[in-house]
């Protein structure tokens, strides 16, 4: 009596049929999103009608929205010019921390000499290295491109030295078996398999670069060159509080799209490839 066998691989077309739409699927990553604002709205109005602070100090979220409306351009502004620090120093950092990872990773005499003092340097608080910056580099770009790299750089560089060490000896020895040696080895079977703790060094490189400029634009006003952490500054100091929550908001928004859309779309790839989420649900 023949018995029909229905493999997974048969089933994958009738799954990939019920994938859900561009906008069913858009929707169900924005929805949680939106009611995570709205309750933040909301808490945020109640505690102006509470009358805990005066509507001076904390005003109104619809005041400072409409506010940030007729201020877009200056806001955007700003944000331009905070986005270009950061893209150029963390770029600077995956360079310098790949190099200095990669170089501990497959260098005993490095790992011994230079291994413990990577994580040292990570938890040092950015706004400790401002005071050398100065010193270093005056009141110039080239100050806050300093402690951008020294605050990012570690985290990457750890991403790497993670990645290299959790890779399986077997793939190794069977690259090995397939002739997989050298430079071969490292791109067919290091670099696959180090990704996921690479990428997480880069997410937290990215966090870490955020913050340290953040720290160095509040310190260091450079004239003609005013990014958001300067103008959260500014706003400060001519208690402008609804300029202050501006700032703030879309320094967290800036924060929140990179993590969601580029960092979020690496990731979902990296996991799709290693099987680790349905393509079909994607």
């Amino acid at each position: 009596m023949a018995v029909d066998v229905v493999t997974l691989d048969a089933l994958a077309p009738a799954r990939a049929a019920t994938r859900p739409s561009f906008g069913t699927r858009l929707w169900g990553a924005a929805w949680p999103k939106l009611l995570a604002v709205a309750i933040f709205i909301g808490v945020w109005q109640l505690v102006v009608w509470s009358g805990w602070k005066s509507q001076a100090v904390i005003p109104s979220p619809f005041t400072v929205l409409d506010d940030m409306v007729h201020n877009i351009g200056a806001l955007w502004g700003d944000a331009i010019v905070t986005l270009r620090r950061a893209l150029i120093g963390f770029a600077v950092s995956i360079v310098v921390g790949g190099i200095i990872g990669i170089a501990v990773a497959r260098v005993r005499v490095l790992r011994l000499a230079i291994g413990s003092m990577i994580t040292g340097l990570q938890t040092m608080p950015s706004v400790a290295w401002y005071p050398l910056a100065i010193v270093l580099f005056q009141l110039t770009e080239g100050a806050i491109l300093f402690v951008v790299v020294l605050g990012a750089s570690p985290s990457i560089a750890n991403g790497i030295i993670d990645g290299v060490d959790h890779v399986p000896p077997v793939l190794l020895r069977a690259g090995r078996v397939l002739g997989a040696r050298g430079f071969a080895s490292l791109r067919h079977i290091v670099i696959p398999a180090a990704l996921p703790s690479v990428i997480s060094g880069l997410k937290q490189g990215w966090a870490f670069a955020w913050r340290s400029l953040m720290a160095g634009e509040l310190i260091t006003l450079l004239p003609g060159h005013l990014g958001l952490g300067q103008a959260l500054n500014q706003s400060s100091q001519l208690a402008d509080y609804v300029g202050v929550y501006e700032a703030m908001i879309v320094i967290f928004i800036i924060g929140a799209l990179v993590d969601a859309v580029f960092f979020g779309s690496v990731v979902r790839a990296v996991r799709k490839r290693y099987g680790l989420i349905d393509a079909a649900a994607t």
